[in-house]
């Protein structure tokens, strides 16, 4: 049983990965030319993805993961993320910007694995995953506010 489990994990990322990849290639990035894309898991088993959109102003500048996620959020609602990935093209994948890293946590449980993968001259592989705890230690979340 534990096997079909780990295959079933397997083949969930290398979708998530294939995912990613597909949004990277929407990514309006005319500034930086950093194409990023994300796709997330649900707990309910639905895919969502997104790009980074970057604006004139900067600030106005959308990343990959808060697109997903806000995807995620209107299409289902309340939602809890089982693993996300992020892939990029640089040399030295980038994992999530701190404001990425709070909205991540928002939508998060102790188990969620963030996975940070590089689309590297066509091949897109995982470099290193994390707990949301490892990327966002001593956190602020909901129950901080109960």
């Amino acid at each position: 049983m534990k096997k079909k489990s780990k295959l079933n994990e397997n083949k969930n990322l290398q979708l998530l990965v294939t995912q990613a990849a597909l949004a990277q290639k929407q990514a309006y990035a005319p500034y930086s030319q950093f194409k990023v894309g994300a796709a997330l898991l649900t707990n309910s088993g639905k895919i969502f993805s997104g790009c980074n959109v970057e604006n004139a102003s900067y600030g106005g500048t959308n990343c990959a993961e808060r697109t997903a996620i806000f995807t995620a959020v209107t299409c289902e609602g309340n939602f809890q993320i089982k693993d996300m990935v992020v892939i990029t093209s640089g040399d030295k994948p980038w994992p999530p910007c701190g404001l990425c890293r709070q909205v991540i946590f928002e939508f998060s449980t102790e188990k969620t694995m963030i996975h940070i993968a590089q689309n590297h001259k066509g091949i897109q592989k995982i470099i290193k995953s994390y707990t949301i705890k490892e990327l966002l230690p001593e956190a602020f979340g909901p129950k901080d506010l109960a």
